[in-house]
């Protein structure tokens, strides 16, 4: 006889693994796993992303169309990237055009990396005709405070001989002059929401350079300079538009292309997952659901605090579903996974044979995971 179906679909909505599986394969495993094990239930695949690395490829896998661009990588060589669209919403990974994974050869240029590409990219969502640009930071591989995406759109930024500023924030240290008038013009009265998980403001020691700095190849005396630069283009900005917003949070995110887009762009923020789930329409989704399964490379304390996997649940919950997790590495103490939410939650360390297999192995044992999930949670 034909397996009874289950009642109530199962989403299955992980983030990437960082390093080992991309979060539309972490989801096609996951889900095969759940179908060997409940074959008559439905499985729906929905990967997600926090506004970072993985926005694109989430906005893809639920239905919006690719649009490739060569624009100009961080370090002003030209890079393959692309955008998302679906009707008049546009989609703009930052880590597409500015990400550390563009620099060539690996080399970081911690002052003299830019943003230029992330504003040529917005530029094209807007001739496609987007009245509504989901701009998703993270991965940056500058701290230029979004001077080059502003510059691809149109602003004029210039030294005190009236030549147009250089990339990167290094430069910013000589800016005498702001002129954002044509942006206006550029952005034709577009929506640009940022997807953004972290509260910096753009200086000081919360600020762009001083924590995200090291990230990005600066030292002790890199970190001065970028300081130096973010300072005098705030200032500067301020002066061009009657609003100081260096202390918003979030301004400081992807190098301070967060300011930028605040202050310049007319931008507002969301958390990232809140708004990524929302485009990709997850409340949908899990509407009838009898289970979500959320994941990342590892769910530890950061998780907690905005990440893909937290809002999840957060969203699970509200639809009064079950929500359960895979990861990489479990740093939570069950207590801990329990209180965010999580009816189970199951490490890939902890079905592999030897260490490391949970990186080498990652693709196949998501798929034990799935597998040891539904028997746990679906088998009744």
């Amino acid at each position: 006889m034909p397996p009874t179906p289950h009642q109530g679909h199962v989403v299955v909505a992980p983030d990437k693994f960082k390093g080992s599986l991309e979060g539309a394969e972490a989801a096609a495993r996951i889900a095969a796993g759940i179908r060997r094990a409940a074959p008559g239930t439905e499985v729906r695949e929905l990967p997600v992303a926090d506004g970072g690395e993985g926005t694109l490829a989430a906005a893809l896998a639920a239905g919006f169309s690719r649009v490739p661009a060569k624009v100009a990588g961080p370090t002003g060589l030209p890079v393959d990237a692309a955008l998302a669209v679906r009707d008049d919403t546009a989609v703009v990974e930052l880590a597409q055009a500015s990400g550390l994974a563009r620099l060539p050869g690996g080399r970081t240029a911690p002052l003299a990396a830019g943003s230029y590409g992330v504003g040529q990219l917005i530029a094209k969502a807007v001739s496609l005709g987007a009245k509504r640009i989901v701009l998703g930071l993270g991965g940056s591989a500058c701290t230029d405070g979004g001077a080059g995406m502003v510059q691809a759109l149109g602003a004029r930024l210039r030294d005190a001989g009236g030549a147009e500023l250089p990339p990167g924030g290094a430069a910013l240290r000589r800016l005498a002059e702001i002129d954002p008038g044509p942006l206006a013009e550029a952005l034709g009265g577009v929506e640009v929401v940022v997807a953004c998980d972290v509260d910096n403001p753009l200086l000081g020691p919360r600020g762009a350079a001083a924590v995200y700095g090291p990230q990005k190849g600066a030292d002790g005396g890199d970190l001065v300079v970028l300081e130096a630069g973010l300072t005098r283009f705030a200032d500067l900005v301020a002066e061009a538009t009657g609003r100081d917003v260096r202390e918003a949070p979030g301004a400081g995110a992807a190098g301070g292309v967060g300011f930028a887009a605040l202050a310049l762009l007319g931008a507002t923020m969301r958390p990232g997952i809140e708004l990524l789930l929302d485009l990709l329409g997850f409340d949908g989704a899990v509407r009838g659901a009898r289970l979500v399964v959320t994941g990342e490379g590892c769910l530890d304390a950061q998780t907690l605090h905005g990440k893909a996997p937290a809002g999840v649940a957060a969203a699970a919950a509200r639809a009064g579903v079950r929500v359960a997790a895979v990861a990489g590495r479990l740093e939570l103490s069950e207590p801990e996974w329990r209180a965010a939410g999580f009816t189970a939650a199951i490490a890939l360390t902890d079905l592999a044979e030897r260490p490391g297999e949970s990186m080498t192995r990652a693709a196949e044992l998501a798929e034990l995971a799935g597998e040891r999930l539904a028997e746990e949670l679906l088998s009744h």
